[in-house]
């Protein structure tokens, strides 16, 4: 009998988990009061921007998380651009963000007329690495007139944005340390993280500013959606005007009185997301089941290893994914090839930003561990509904 090969062996250990038959990588689950509250919005028909459960999801986010506001935008991409227009980025400013990331931090940046400047990453928690940062911008980089300048490009390094990879809590003290030492205002990419915690605080709650997303693929969802989390009450009065095209109130007059975004999450999306929200507790407790379930399958692979959570921090395991040893690095494409084939929905991590094309060219430390992850990480799948009911 011929002997299995390594990405034989992956497959066989997703699917003891999986079980049979196709499986996504991350499907939503509607079971709670998704129909009912939608029913309740059509019949109101508050299907815009205005309408109670906007109110709601708002309240109940920022009960969730602990961030005194939430103010509920159409995706976690505008969220990202307006947090970082309140954070001050402006033209010609640069941006700190990690080479490892969704394409969207980088395209948040680039809405402000700045430039994205790319930190590498930490294997222990998948984020920017906090010491090298340290580093990295004392060799290039100094405080001038209460500014971080690049001494290369004479720019100031306006903000830097940390992002919690699959939901795994980024070194968060590490990196507000870096930003008051180098005069740098940070905002948190929170968009894969609801429900991950650093201690007993919630991702998103310890910048100026964190973000959610709500895409159909996130732990909740709201179809598409976003939301910012923010402490400040003045600051969060300020995103919720520029998000609603910075309409002055009147009972009729459309006035105006800067140039604001059409960003406001509509009702609609808004109901979706309280019936979600509901039921968080249950999607996180199932995730964690399904970590714990994947953890057992690998045990005999060796070289193949999924990722856990930071020590000390609790993660929503949003994604689930697996890290290969550099020494079977190779192997990646192969395993993705037999899971894939075999209709286990798996993916490789995003590609690195500066290998993209509309960002090649912008400033970055040197990459090791970033471009070390990319050959080494494959998600696997990661619905909710794998982690319920006994184990497969």
């Amino acid at each position: 009998m011929p002997q299995l090969t390594l990405a034989d062996r992956v497959a066989d250990a997703v699917r003891s988990v999986t079980g049979s038959g196709p499986v996504g990588l991350h499907e939503p689950n509607f079971s709670g009061n998704e129909w009912a509250y939608l029913k309740e919005c059509l019949d109101s028909t508050y299907v815009s921007s205005v309408g109670k459960f906007v109110d709601k999801f708002e309240a109940d986010l920022a009960a969730f998380t602990g961030a005194r506001h939430a103010v509920a935008v159409v995706n976690g991409t505008a969220a990202l651009h307006v947090a970082l227009m309140l954070a001050g980025v402006g033209r010609d400013d640069e941006v700190l963000v990690p080479a490892l990331t969704f394409v969207a931090t980088a395209c948040a940046v680039a809405y402000c007329g700045a430039t994205s400047h790319f930190v590498d990453s930490e294997e222990r928690t998948l984020g920017m690495d906090a010491r090298a940062l340290r580093d990295y911008l004392g060799s290039v980089a100094e405080v001038r007139d209460g500014q971080c300048i690049n001494r290369s490009s004479g720019k100031v390094i306006r903000a830097m944005v940390p992002m919690h990879t699959f939901g795994h809590p980024v070194d968060i003290e590490g990196l507000l340390s870096v930003a008051r030492d180098f005069h740098i205002v940070l905002v948190e990419d929170a968009a894969e993280s609801l429900g991950s915690s650093i201690g007993d605080r919630h991702t998103g709650t310890f910048g100026l500013i964190g973000t959610l997303s709500f895409n159909g693929n996130k732990t909740v969802t709201t179809g598409g959606g976003g939301a910012l989390l923010i402490n400040d009450t003045q600051l969060a009065k300020r995103a919720k005007h520029l998000t609603t095209t910075a309409k002055l109130p009147h009972r009729w007059e459309f006035l105006h009185d800067e140039i604001g975004y059409n960003y406001r999450m509509p009702n609609i999306n808004a109901a979706l997301g309280c019936a979600q929200l509901e039921r968080l507790p249950e999607f996180l407790a199932a995730k964690r089941r399904l970590y714990e379930r994947y953890r057992s399958a690998f045990e005999g692979i060796a070289s193949v290893r999924v990722v856990a959570e930071p020590s000390g921090c609790n993660s929503n395991y949003w994604l689930q994914a697996i890290l290969l040893d550099e020494s079977i690095a190779g192997e990646r494409d192969s395993i993705l090839a037999a899971t894939n084939d075999s209709g286990l929905m798996t993916r490789p991590v995003w590609n690195l930003m500066h290998h993209l094309g509309p960002y090649r060219d912008c400033p970055r430390m040197a990459l090791p561990v970033a471009e070390s992850l990319e050959r080494r990480l494959i998600n696997i799948p990661s619905s909710a509904q794998l982690g319920m009911g006994p184990s497969n």
